[in-house]
């Protein structure tokens, strides 16, 4: 999704595992995709775009319809069933598809964005591999805070849990497309298979 956000560096995680990329950002460009990315950035914005773009409504069926998707920080706001605090003028209106409430800019401003090493449980999304330490880039990052018994937590620091799948749904309160290691969009594009 390149309407906001820095969709570039999703783009070229995804080229370094060999997928083709299209910037989504009108219904016209939803044909045929196989997997979606929601890039962080800012979600009131976000929520806006969606709406003036005509993307709302599509995007929400495919996603319903089983699209794989990795949302990253901004985009797991965007998927989220319910948003605590909002405060903005601007209220931002997700699309509900993730059953999981999520504290946005929970862990600060700017200034307090941080990077640091994550447990993830890859065999939650379907990967053999015995390296669960990622290491998890925080820029104004949102907390998810609680979630459905369906939701899986997948990745955790410090205890909490900071990314998760709901069937075809990854959602991540970090940045992976800024680690340099893309297991994790691999796993998005192992579940187009």
């Amino acid at each position: 999704m390149a309407l906001q956000g820095d969709f570039a560096a999703h783009a070229r995680a995804l080229g370094r595992l060999g997928a083709d990329c299209r910037e989504v950002r009108a219904p016209a460009d939803l044909g045929s995709i196989q997997a979606l990315m929601m890039p962080g950035g800012e979600s009131t914005t976000m929520s806006l775009l969606l709406d003036s773009s005509g993307l709302r409504a599509p995007l929400t069926e495919l996603i319903k319809a089983g699209l794989p998707v990795l949302a990253t920080c901004a985009g797991a706001i965007m998927l989220a069933r319910e948003l605590r605090h909002d405060n903005g003028s601007v209220k931002v209106e997700t699309l509900g598809l993730l059953d999981a409430v999520v504290d946005r800019n929970a862990y600060g401003r700017q200034v307090n964005s941080f990077e640091a090493q994550l447990l993830v449980d890859w065999a939650a999304l379907g990967i053999d591999d015995w390296r669960s330490e990622f290491h998890g880039v925080f820029i104004r990052a949102p907390q998810i805070t609680e979630y459905a018994e369906h939701v899986k937590p997948i990745a955790r620091l410090d205890g909490e849990v900071v990314a998760v799948r709901q069937g075809n749904i990854v959602a991540a309160t970090f940045h992976p497309e800024l680690s340099g290691d893309e297991r994790l969009h691999a796993a998005v594009l192992r579940m187009v298979a």
